[in-house]
């Protein structure tokens, strides 16, 4: 099949691949504050699952991993990769279709990089004040 509903044609397929990122993106931001939220949320329910170390390193991970991009002013790779296959895809960056419309709306929003770089570090000192407080349990292997 060729045309423009060709799936496997490259700007049909660059633009679906950035949709994915996208879709990638707003999923690691949910990870984020859905994560501290649940773990909160999950000490007072008594939910073991929040004191999975895996679960709770991955978390830290990420909210780390944003903290030090915002303090080195460096974009984050998935917007990056994002708006290089819009461009790919013959588009620019940021695009009119329905769900990619709100999903941007959703993460992008307008402000000096140094409102950011507080906004992830006061939500990193918190992610790290739950890793304190409720802290991951670590199993050693049976015996």
């Amino acid at each position: 099949m060729t045309g423009a509903y060709d799936m496997t044609s490259g700007p049909v397929l660059y633009s679906l691949l950035a949709d994915g990122m996208l879709v990638l993106h707003v999923l690691l931001i949910v990870f984020v504050i859905g994560g501290l939220l649940l773990t909160i949320i999950g000490y007072y329910r008594h939910w073991r699952w929040v004191r999975n170390a895996w679960f709770r390193l991955a978390h830290l991970a990420v909210i780390a991993t944003v903290v030090v991009q915002s303090w080195l002013g460096t974009s984050c790779p998935l917007t990056v990769w994002e708006d290089n296959l819009r461009r790919l895809a013959g588009r620019e960056a940021y695009g009119d279709a329905f769900i990619r419309y709100w999903l941007q709306r959703l993460i992008f929003y307008e402000a000096d990089p140094w409102v950011f770089g507080l906004i992830y570090t006061l939500f990193g000192m918190l992610v790290l004040l739950a890793f304190y407080f409720i802290p991951p349990r670590f199993h050693r292997g049976r015996r």
